[in-house]
């Protein structure tokens, strides 16, 4: 795998590309006028993609209909030296749809425990905790 990123400014504005070709913007975010995400943020969003693609395609394997998926990432950072890593990440997935709470439960847990590549990466130095809200339920995970 290789990513390329490339300075579209006199700052701090990158654009990145993968594989696929597709542009995403980077910027140092603690700046006035950011026009990307800074390198932080894209950590949450590559933990909360990669469990929810996961999640969706267990489930719809499954044959189960997702009326609509929303993700919420959380990081909290520790100081370490002049760095401020993630000590800790919380995921909130929030999905509508007329399924089986076990069947999402079970989902995300093989995601997280089994298939998500982005968090798995990360299990050796952060704490990465999930919670699943179904219908506006909580459910005990």
């Amino acid at each position: 795998m290789k990513v390329t990123l490339e300075r579209k400014d006199d700052a701090y504005l990158f654009q990145a590309k993968g594989s696929s070709g597709v542009p995403i913007m980077i910027d140092n975010t603690s700046k006035e006028g950011a026009q990307g995400a800074s390198p932080m943020e894209l950590l949450l969003m590559g933990v909360g993609s990669c469990s929810a693609i996961d999640v969706i395609y267990i489930l719809e394997k499954q044959k189960q209909k997702i009326d609509s998926y929303k993700i919420e990432v959380t990081g909290a950072r520790k100081q370490l030296k002049q760095a401020k890593p993630f000590e800790r990440i919380d995921v909130h997935i929030i999905i509508e749809a007329d399924i089986a709470p076990q069947k999402v439960i079970k989902a995300a847990a093989l995601s997280f425990e089994k298939y998500c590549s982005v968090s798995i990466t990360f299990e050796s130095s952060v704490k990465i905790h999930y919670a699943i809200t179904l219908n506006n339920t909580i459910l005990t995970v």
